[in-house]
């Protein structure tokens, strides 16, 4: 009996597949819904340099950084009027709005000091337009 045409391989290739297409299901329904801390993990370890916000942030800027976070509570508890259930136990709201800002900051600070301890800095870019040199013949005039 040739190989190829055993059922019981065929069917072990098709359980194998259906397997393997269950598991990406599950990577992608995972990868959605950690996809804020996804984005905001890459943004803050390979976009933002840290060695100069940290200058930033110890000649206080800190203070309007904290500010910023508070507000955004407050209007998040405002629009998602609810306490929450995440933690096993209730977690009023507001403050579970604050706290999952306060890990989003945690996060940043993280990734500011995996840049420090690897010695890692992004590229700078830069945003200013180029100096406008005389690269033609100014004697002409335009009317």
């Amino acid at each position: 009996m040739d190989a190829v045409q055993d059922p019981t391989i065929l069917q072990t290739l098709g359980q194998l597949l259906q397997t393997l297409l269950t598991l990406l299901g599950q990577l992608a329904s995972l990868g959605f819904l950690w996809l804020v801390w996804i984005v905001w993990g890459a943004w803050c370890l390979w976009e933002v340099n840290w060695h100069r916000a940290r200058n930033f942030l110890a000649n206080g800027a800190w203070v309007p950084a904290v500010l910023l976070m508070l507000l955004i509570a407050i209007v998040w508890s405002r629009l998602d009027n609810r306490a929450c259930d995440c933690v096993g136990v209730t977690v009023p709201n507001f403050w579970w709005q604050l706290g999952y800002v306060g890990m989003l900051a945690g996060t940043a600070m993280f990734c500011g000091c995996l840049q420090s301890v690897l010695h890692w800095t992004p590229h700078e870019l830069n945003l200013d337009p180029p100096a406008h040199g005389d690269e033609h013949d100014s004697s002409h005039s335009h009317h």
